[in-house]
């Protein structure tokens, strides 16, 4: 390796090293904090190392219903992803494979709807829920999310690049659409299944206008509305509130670990050509 090469492959793991370190320091502080002693957030010079003191971290969830906004944020999301994964990988492979006159044009259209701002729509979506008599309901947090344009977009662009020799040895053996779907394609998707549960993870866990308007049951609420009554609780103590938003971005962060390495591989693999 020339020394060109190598000062470039050095300066670019700087580069990245900085960047990550920029970014994770929001929440190495929010530990340093939730586990130092009180007043520790304002302390100069600043306390650097955390601390071994997790009472703030008991005081939420012992003193708190925290179980159950965990559990409501959990179904909500688990029961999501589930729905999502489901119609988006019929819809996608639907727009490949299926003998539709109009199906770039259709394709077009689901195109448009990701443009379509959210709150442009929450009236209507409320007057519908309405009457369909599911607000104050998990339905409501739920079904509105069962399938959307972008994870429909992920899955049709990855099928579209797969060999159509797969296919046709599939038609050889029998195996109809749908089952060649589920059996072959599906499964060959891993990249694209880890993103669109990542992106569908983060999207129903951070979910708070939504769940905001919709209902005011607490029983059923999740954890977002939760972090908003405990910021207004807890506003003199910054250990307590930097305690309970580190549990609420757990979840998400073991996700992001385990599902992050398998995101550049459904990008990389997108082929962004429009059939007719």
């Amino acid at each position: 390796m020339s020394a060109r090469r190598r000062l470039h492959r050095y300066g670019l793991g700087a580069v990245r090293a900085i960047a990550a370190a920029a970014f994770s320091f929001p929440l190495y502080w929010m530990l340093v904090t939730a586990t130092g002693p009180r007043g520790a957030a304002y302390r100069f010079p600043p306390r650097i190392l955390p601390g071994l003191d997790f009472h703030s971290f008991v005081t939420v969830i012992d003193g708190s219903n925290w179980a159950r906004y965990m559990l409501n944020s959990t179904f909500i999301t688990a029961t999501t992803i589930v729905l999502v994964l489901f119609t988006s990988a019929l819809a996608g492979w639907a727009l490949v494979a299926l003998p539709l006159g109009l199906r770039g044009a259709v394709f077009i259209v689901l195109l448009g709807t990701m443009l379509l701002p959210e709150q442009a729509l929450i009236i209507p979506q409320y007057v519908v829920n309405f009457h369909l008599h599911l607000l104050n309901t998990y339905a409501v947090m739920i079904v509105p999310f069962a399938a959307t344009s972008s994870s429909i977009f992920l899955f049709r662009q990855y099928f579209a690049t797969m060999p159509a020799e797969w296919r046709d040895a599939a038609r050889v053996e029998g195996l109809g659409n749908l089952r060649y779907l589920w059996r072959v394609a599906f499964p060959a998707a891993k990249p694209v299944v880890f993103t669109v549960i990542l992106l569908t993870f983060i999207a129903s866990w951070n979910q708070f206008q939504w769940p905001l308007i919709m209902t005011q049951n607490p029983s059923i609420a999740p954890i977002e509305l939760a972090l908003n009554q405990y910021q207004s609780a807890y506003e003199a103590s910054q250990r307590l509130i930097n305690a309970v938003s580190l549990l609420a971005l757990l979840p998400i962060v073991a996700v992001f670990a385990v599902a992050q390495r398998h995101i550049v591989g459904a990008v990389g693999g997108l082929d962004t050509g429009v059939e007719g």
